[in-house]
């Protein structure tokens, strides 16, 4: 086992840019393919259903394993479970690349997303290590918009290297980002000191099983319209069953004798309860809010997917410049009230686009809720995720990061079937039981007659996303301040 980076060589921030690098890398792959799907059907001579599935397969096996892999970083490192994460991660996105069939490329989605769900968990958890508690907030503030800024990024960089090189590209790319990923994270990131760990096989199979079951049920369950799958299995089903199992899961993490894959201690800690709720309904709304504006971007403004994806571009660049400012703020005060607001400015945001999608509306307006939220989500992710750790023990910071990801991402599963179930029913009631149109998104812009109804439809979508994100708004209110003074922290590096 390598021995532990001594505290005196270890480089904070240059250890958290080269992690921020593949965090980043890893969650513009939950978006960028959305852009593709229609290129990539065409290219590997397949239908949507199928094609769809290569997003389906990577968030599946980027949010069921999250729990289990937290725990490892905990065991045998997080410096070493990222590099074999980015590692796997890189050489899926190769395969990807290269895909001659649509079965090849969902396998080797499914492998681009275990990578990610190796890599997503050590990334907060270095993050709490090796900052001070006081320290923590500028650092969490950069990890926090960088979650953010990926999602939006995706659909920019899918289509531009869709137009200029082709879809295989959106993979490629990867290649030489991920190389200097790892070798900036082989010279950074320290090596830090690993905690023995009795694996809880059980909770490892409990876990896995329900998780899977959960998500699968909710991600899948437009596709089947909510009813059978095969035989006597229904999405309904599958989603009680998961969700049966994890409740047995818990129970088992609390009657065990031995040590648990999730600690129930860390919900002893309120904060982190709290902010592990809240993220739950950021995860929804960031993730839900996006699909009924790009096809009123498209479908009824007649703006291209480029275009389209360039009317988000305020809210990507003051996410990333206001992300130090809003930090300072983070350590010098109290963030459970910038939390709030953000949440608050989020639902606003979002509104205020539910206002402005008219047919005669100027692209620049739209541009204004752009901004609104580009500033709403840099005083929601950084704070929240600051706060919900300051007071984890170290020992549990494995534990206590993958819990926090995987309610983000189950958060982002349930905004995605959420919104287009949602988005489907507002189209009948405008166009009938049957209506499909406009949700191929390659038809083009609609025919006038159609303009009005469709964008009455999205707007009215857009409501969803924007009430979950108060909730999570109101959820924050049961915050506990933060400790006015705290021992500093021995940067004891993990391994």
């Amino acid at each position: 086992m390598p021995k532990t980076t001594d505290p005196a060589n270890i480089r904070p921030w240059a250890a958290l840019w080269s992690l921020v690098l593949g965090f980043f890398m890893i969650l513009v792959d939950t978006t960028i393919v959305s852009v593709a799907n229609p290129t990539i059907m065409r290219g590997l001579h397949t239908d949507m259903t199928a094609t769809l599935w290569a997003t389906s397969a990577y968030l599946l096996a980027y949010a069921v394993p999250l729990l289990i892999t937290g725990r490892l970083g905990d065991r045998f490192g997080p410096r070493r479970m990222y590099l074999i994460g980015l590692s796997g991660f890189v050489v899926s996105s190769l395969v990807c690349g290269l895909a001659t069939s649509i079965e090849m490329l969902i396998i080797a989605r499914v492998f681009q997303g275990l990578g990610a769900a190796c890599m997503t968990p050590q990334t907060m958890t270095v993050i709490t290590r090796i900052f001070a508690p006081r320290e923590r907030g500028q650092a969490m503030a950069v990890w926090g918009i960088t979650a953010g800024v990926a999602t939006l990024v995706g659909p920019i960089a899918g289509g531009f290297l869709i137009d200029l090189a082709g879809w295989e590209w959106i993979f490629f790319i990867n290649i030489p980002v991920g190389i200097i990923g790892f070798v900036l994270a082989m010279r950074y990131v320290p090596v830090l000191e690993t905690h023995e760990h009795r694996f809880d096989w059980v909770g490892v199979a409990l876990s896995a099983v329900g998780m899977f079951l959960v998500v699968f049920g909710i991600q899948e369950g437009e596709n089947f319209d909510w009813g059978i799958i095969w035989g006597p299995v229904s999405v309904w089903s599958l989603i009680i069953v998961g969700a049966v199992v994890l409740v047995v899961f818990v129970w088992w993490q609390r009657a065990q004798r031995g040590e648990p894959l999730m600690p129930l201690a860390i919900f002893h800690d309120r904060n982190f309860s709290v902010g592990s709720a809240a993220i739950a309904t950021a995860g929804f709304a960031v993730t839900s809010m996006s699909l009924p504006l790009m096809f009123f971007f498209q479908l009824v403004l007649g703006l291209t997917p480029t275009q389209s994806a360039l009317m988000l571009t305020p809210m990507a660049v003051l996410s990333a410049a206001l992300a130090r400012p809003v930090g300072l703020l983070i350590d010098r005060g109290d963030p459970r009230r910038l939390g709030t607001f953000g949440l608050l400015l989020v639902g606003g945001g979002i509104l205020l686009y539910v206002w402005l999608m008219q047919l005669d509306v100027s692209v620049w307006v739209l541009l204004i809720p752009s901004a609104v939220l580009g500033v709403a989500n840099t005083l929601m992710w950084g704070p929240l995720s600051a706060i919900a750790t300051f007071n984890l023990k170290l020992e549990l910071a494995g534990a206590g990061s993958g819990v926090y990801n995987t309610t983000r991402q189950v958060g982002a599963v349930l905004g995605s079937a959420a919104i287009t179930a949602l988005m489907a029913s507002r189209l009948a009631s405008y166009f009938g039981e049957e209506a499909t149109v406009g949700m191929d998104g390659g038809a083009g812009r609609l025919p006038e007659p159609l303009r009005e109804g469709f964008a009455q439809a999205m707007a009215e979508s857009l409501v969803l996303p924007a009430v979950i994100i108060i909730v999570g708004a109101g959820v924050t209110l049961f915050f506990a301040p933060r400790p006015k003074r705290q021992d500093p922290v021995v940067v004891t590096p993990d391994a």
